[in-house]
């Protein structure tokens, strides 16, 4: 009877366990699974408590940077475990060996070395069935893996054009300032538009494919989550100050990374607020704002409103914690000195946590969403 009980246990492992294979690997959208969920959130408590008491940022992102392979060599040897139980449960009954000896029996079929031969009708079809799904599972992973990689270069090309469009940690008014700076605002549509498309494809490959999310950028000054929010920052900024000239492509980037954003943060399960308001706390203060605004004038930023007119519209697209100043590089033009000299630079910030994107506000302006 417990033989039998066991094999009963054994379907119910394998069935999960090729339930969590085919969401993860196969299934192009936003399904989690048992295993998944669950290893995701032990692999960031085991990382975070690492890391807790490194200051130096280079370093933490050095040691955070293996939380995405961990999580997925974890998921791997988790799947392999559960075959391997799963079928040594089904050989447990048919084979009358003792439990150890069907656990070998099982090893050998799965990883395909052969060495325990089994008899009778029963256990030759357990180990042919063991054997096809260890050679399916590595199939699959290593067809996964390009596609994976092939994300990862597309999100982070369009990181390392920014930092030379708005610095180092990106920074939503340096961007709109440095466009002005060098006599080049009619650039910033295409910078909106192109992403536009960068944060719908986020969106897209980063909820069907999770293990993306654990995949942190390569300089911690740069993040893939940092960048979104300095363009959003400064499409909202351009609304906010220069309502009439602002170019159109402002806002459908405004609304496609906010919808990148929620997405992002339900497939973690981070709560968002479902229908936020204009007037919700913000923890950018409003010095932080006037600050950022005298940056852009002084960089040659021609504005329509006034701070006061435009504080209220700016502070209904942004909800999100304040944001670090980055280091610019001296503006220099033949025969006199440059009137933008370097700033010192700043503190480094800690690096984003991967559960946590910044909510943000219902776009709305002069008094309507979209």
């Amino acid at each position: 009877m417990i033989r039998w009980l066991g094999f009963a246990a054994g379907v119910v492992l394998l069935l999960t366990t090729a339930s969590s294979v085919i969401k993860t690997l196969l299934i192009p959208r936003a399904a989690t699974s048992v295993f998944g969920s669950s290893l995701g959130w032990l692999n960031r408590w085991i990382f975070w408590k690492i890391t807790a008491r490194v200051e130096d940022l280079r370093q933490r992102e050095r040691i955070l940077a293996a939380g995405g392979p961990a999580w997925l060599i974890a998921l791997l040897v988790s799947w392999l475990v559960c075959l391997l139980l799963g079928f040594a449960l089904l050989l447990w009954p048919l084979n009358h060996h003792t439990f150890p000896l069907s656990v070998e029996e099982a090893g050998s079929s799965l990883f395909t070395l052969g060495f325990v031969r089994p008899y009778g009708a029963g256990p030759v079809g357990v180990v042919f069935l063991a054997g096809a799904s260890g050679l399916a599972l590595v199939a699959l992973l290593i067809a996964y893996l390009p596609t994976l990689y092939t994300a990862f270069n597309r999100r982070e090309i369009s990181v390392t054009v920014l930092e030379a469009l708005a610095g180092s940690p990106p920074w939503g008014p340096e961007l709109l300032a440095r466009q002005a700076l060098i006599g080049d605002v009619a650039y910033l549509p295409k910078v909106y538009e192109r992403w536009t498309e960068w944060a719908a494809d986020i969106a897209e490959s980063h909820t069907n494919y999770r293990t993306l999310v654990y995949f942190r950028s390569p300089d911690p000054r740069t993040s893939w989550l940092l960048s979104l929010l300095a363009v959003l920052d400064a499409a909202a900024l351009h609304l906010a100050l220069n309502p009439g000239t602002a170019p159109p492509e402002a806002r459908p980037l405004m609304r496609v990374g906010y919808i990148t954003m929620r997405k992002l943060a339900r497939n973690l399960g981070t709560p968002v607020t479902e229908d936020p308001h204009p007037d919700d706390p913000l923890m950018l203060t409003r010095a932080e704002f006037d600050s950022a605004v005298d940056r852009m004038r002084r960089a040659g930023w021609v504005f329509e409103r006034e701070p006061d007119e435009a504080w209220p519209h700016f502070h209904g697209w942004r909800v999100n914690p304040p944001p670090q100043l980055p280091v610019r590089p001296p503006h220099r033009e033949p025969g006199q000195a440059g009137d933008m000299a370097a700033e010192s630079e700043p503190r480094p910030p800690r690096g984003p946590h991967l559960g946590g994107p910044g909510r943000r506000l219902r776009p709305r302006d002069e008094g309507t969403g979209t």
